[in-house]
């Protein structure tokens, strides 16, 4: 299929997305991460992988300073402050690729931007935090929405459900709504359908078949494939591989962004994913 092409507006900066895929290299700087194992907490080494990071190739720098891995605890606003800011001070001025900061908080939001990030990723929606639109609003960053069902302590208890394509759907126009109502410019937004944020392996395999769906809107179309279990005719772990496979599959149906924690393992794939796209 090919792949729409639309326009991502940060601060004054417009990036054109769809001739190829845009690679967002993700770094958990918590003590408890699934994919990172607490490594990168320490400021330094922090500093480190996000300069392999864009050796590698990431267009893009992600720091999460809140595990949003399955049954864990949300951290008050010092302490994920205590975890961020330090790298963001080390960053500034030094790299030239915009920064992203995941949170759902707006006074972490309103710390990471003064610090230097340009973009800000809402795992919840605006469901948990709707004021952090206006702190998107007020700076013009960019804003990529994910979604997630439940919370990630709930999520344990979840069962499976039908038609997982059309539900995210749904509630991910709830919550551009909902960025619209704050004053939120569509020119400034992604979506991000959510892969194994309360979702089984059967759901994200179908968000992946299914991702044209999220075309619905205009707005660039973010994956992040890293860890995520998917379906299959025989048992299979989530592992490197199946990172690739998802990847390569989402770049193919339309995604413009790929979100992912080691940039040299993925980029080759998409590179020959944005190859065949063009060669349509």
């Amino acid at each position: 299929m090919s792949r729409k092409k639309v326009d991502w507006k940060i601060k004054n900066e417009i990036y054109h997305l769809g001739e190829r895929t845009f690679i967002v290299g993700a770094i958990n700087v918590t003590p408890d991460s699934v994919m990172d194992g607490g490594k990168y907490e320490d400021p330094d080494r922090a500093f480190v992988r996000a300069m392999e990071l864009i050796d590698q190739g990431a267009d893009f720098l992600e720091f999460g300073a809140e595990s949003l891995r399955q049954g864990s605890k949300r951290v008050p606003e010092a302490e994920e402050l205590r975890r961020l800011i330090p790298i963001l001070k080390r960053l500034k001025g030094k790299i030239a690729i915009p920064i992203i900061v995941e949170t759902y908080k707006p006074a972490v939001a309103e710390k990471a931007i003064e610090h230097g990030a340009t973009v800000i990723k809402d795992s919840t929606g605006l469901t948990m935090e709707p004021d952090l639109a206006k702190v998107v609003m007020q700076h013009d960053v960019g804003f990529i929405m994910q979604h997630m069902r439940g919370t990630p302590e709930t999520w344990a208890k979840l069962q499976s459900f039908k038609d997982p394509v059309g539900m995210i759907a749904a509630e991910m126009n709830a919550a551009l709504n909902r960025a619209g109502r704050a004053g939120v410019l569509r020119e400034r937004l992604v979506v991000d359908p959510g892969l194994g944020i309360g979702k089984r392996k059967e759901a994200n395999t179908e968000i992946l078949v299914g991702l044209d769906a999220f075309n619905q809107y205009h707005l660039p179309i973010q994956i992040s494939p890293s860890g995520k279990p998917f379906n299959s005719a025989v048992a299979v772990d989530p592992s490197d591989t199946t990172t690739i496979a998802a990847a390569t599959m989402a770049v193919l149906r339309g995604a413009h962004l790929i979100r992912v924690h080691d940039v040299a393992l993925v980029r080759p794939a998409v590179l020959i994913a944005d190859q065949a796209i063009q060669g349509e």
